[in-house]
């Protein structure tokens, strides 16, 4: 039943996407973000029981939407990583040219995540924060030299 109910869905997207490059037209969606997520695994993978597999294999149009998204968002060859390119293997200081506010950036986010943490304990009543008040049960500190003065 689950094979089945696959194979369905795989039709049915098939027939949605027809001749489009998209689902929605020439630019991706967040919809086709999502449906290639779940058919380029199981284009490329090598699976043990390949009956899903080949039925897709079988719909050509979903075959070249995830070529044509392979190839557009992820342009190395063979599955190697963008981190071997020539870009990433110049000099030492390539890292600080790509970005040269990421110490700023970096410590703007922990302080970001520090007043969130605070904000957080605050506002669920883990800490609080009392005033002294002059009232009739308000326990004020005296400071041990004022301690001394008043005797």
């Amino acid at each position: 039943q689950l094979y089945r109910d696959a194979r369905e869905c795989l039709t049915l997207l098939s027939q949605r996407l027809g001749s489009q490059k998209f689902f929605f037209g020439d630019s991706p969606a967040s919809l086709d973000a999502f449906v290639f997520s779940r058919l380029a695994p199981l284009l490329k993978a090598k699976l043990p029981n390949g009956k899903l597999q080949q039925h897709l294999k079988s719909l050509q149009n979903l075959c070249n939407y995830c070529s044509s998204i392979l190839s557009l968002y992820f342009p190395w060859d063979g599955g190697e990583p963008p981190s071997s390119t020539p870009r990433a293997t110049g000099a030492e200081g390539s890292e600080g040219e790509e970005d040269p506010h990421k110490g700023r950036k970096q410590l703007l986010s922990v302080l970001v995540g520090l007043l969130a943490m605070l904000g957080y304990a605050f506002l669920s009543g883990i800490v609080s924060i009392q005033r002294g008040g002059a009232g009739p049960g308000a326990r004020q500190p005296i400071a041990l030299e004022e301690e001394e003065e008043e005797e």
